[in-house]
């Protein structure tokens, strides 16, 4: 019995068929734009009440053209002792975890509430936030570039 004869096959791609770009861990990192919107300085009266509550917006903005999956932590703490030293710790209420998916170009705003016990300078650049492209199947997100430290004085009255 004969062998069939051997054929090599060739495979042909048009030369004008964009290969998708995989983006560098650059530009991965830079896919959402955030900022926190708070009072520069609060007044409250430690006496009446022992907790002082500030509403605190985070604001993210979708800077890619793709959608992007987000997850937001809100139980990173400063622990370095120089930080502890000038800023003291606080704490964030409610949810301290959310997912959430941002359209091309979209801004989503996030309601948040910063607790304190104290008087004092404090920093709310806590928040990390992660994404990744929505159609990518990565098994972690990629951290966002984080912004300036964000002080917040809280004044006794």
């Amino acid at each position: 019995q004969e062998l069939p004869e051997m054929v090599l096959l060739k495979f042909f791609r048009p030369e004008n068929t964009p290969v998708p770009a995989r983006p560098t861990p650059e530009q991965l990192s830079n896919l959402i734009k955030t900022s926190l919107h708070y009072p520069e300085s609060f007044n409250h009266s430690f006496r009446q009440k022992s907790l002082c509550l500030v509403p605190v917006t985070l604001l993210l903005s979708n800077c890619s053209q793709a959608v992007v999956d987000v997850m937001i932590d809100l139980r990173h703490k400063t622990t370095s002792p120089e930080a502890l030293e000038i800023h003291g710790s606080f704490t964030w209420l409610g949810q301290t975890q959310y997912k959430l998916q941002l359209k091309s170009q979209e801004v989503y705003s996030l309601q948040l509430k910063a607790c304190f016990v104290h008087t004092g300078v404090y920093n709310l650049g806590t928040p990390r936030v992660f994404a990744k492209l929505a159609d990518q199947v990565t098994l972690f997100e990629t951290s966002q570039q984080n912004s300036m430290p964000a002080l917040i004085i809280i004044n006794n009255i």
